[in-house]
């Protein structure tokens, strides 16, 4: 006689499926010294530009060059003080999935990168847009004085609104839009976790460089003569792929 013993939920714990909100890095190269002087450069600066994030290492730019071998645990470690917190491994060789494995990294063959995410050096680290309503919802962070040269500020998941002189060698960054009621002289980067409709908006351009979700120009190259040093917004067009447009301000 079979007896069957009735099931009981747990009192304590349950569960069930989740999704999370993942970072992607797309590793192009298995040179973790050469990684880790451009990580250095990109972010040693900013240092709260993540906030124990996870991440998925996606290994498919890999493939390119054959089955490099990667050494996880070593690039765990060059990733954790950006804080960021590598979680699973994607789109790997059999033998370097079966090495992430070994290193406690999980497989997730099925974790995919956001509609209009960037996959670019220039964009920061694969970082995923915020979502629109959660971009809507942040009131924008507020600068009343000059920037001066050295300076930085962030503005993490809004907008930014600077009142007053952005001075070469200062460098303002946002999630968001980015707007400059001053000569904008020094670096501005908006739209920098992906959002490629992120715009900057200056009453005087005059910038060291510009940048959206990753595309980018610098003073190497001289700005149109309608919008040098008259108001002017700068937006994004192609996607992440695409170009900056310089457009005038009528006022």
């Amino acid at each position: 006689m079979t007896v069957a013993i009735t099931g009981r939920t747990p009192a304590t714990f349950e569960i069930k499926s989740a999704n999370l909100p993942l970072l992607a890095l797309l590793l192009k190269s298995a040179d973790l010294g050469e990684l880790g002087r451009e990580l250095a450069v990109r972010f040693g600066d900013i240092p709260d530009f993540f906030d124990n994030d996870p991440l998925v290492i996606d290994l498919a730019p890999l493939q390119a060059q054959g089955e490099a071998p990667v050494d996880f645990e070593a690039l765990v470690q060059l990733l954790r003080p950006y804080r960021v917190l590598p979680v699973a491994v994607k789109g790997g060789s059999q033998a370097q999935m079966q090495a992430a494995l070994e290193a406690g990294l999980a497989a997730a063959p099925e974790a995919g990168l956001r509609p209009g995410q960037p996959e670019r050096e220039e964009q920061p680290a694969s970082a995923p847009a915020l979502p629109r309503e959660e971009r809507e919802q942040a009131g924008a962070l507020v600068v009343d004085k000059p920037l001066r040269s050295g300076q930085q500020v962030y503005a993490r998941g809004r907008d930014l609104v600077v009142m007053a002189m952005v001075n070469p060698g200062a460098e303002v960054i946002a999630d968001g839009n980015i707007h400059v009621y001053a000569p904008l002289r020094g670096k501005a980067i908006a739209g920098a976790r992906g959002n490629t409709e992120a715009r900057i908006f200056s009453l005087c351009l005059e910038p060291e460089l510009i940048s959206i979700a990753g595309v980018y120009r610098t003073s190497e190259v001289p700005l149109p003569a309608d919008v040098l040093s008259r108001p002017t917004q700068v937006r994004l067009v192609g996607g992440s792929e695409g170009k900056l447009v310089m457009d005038p301000i009528k006022t």
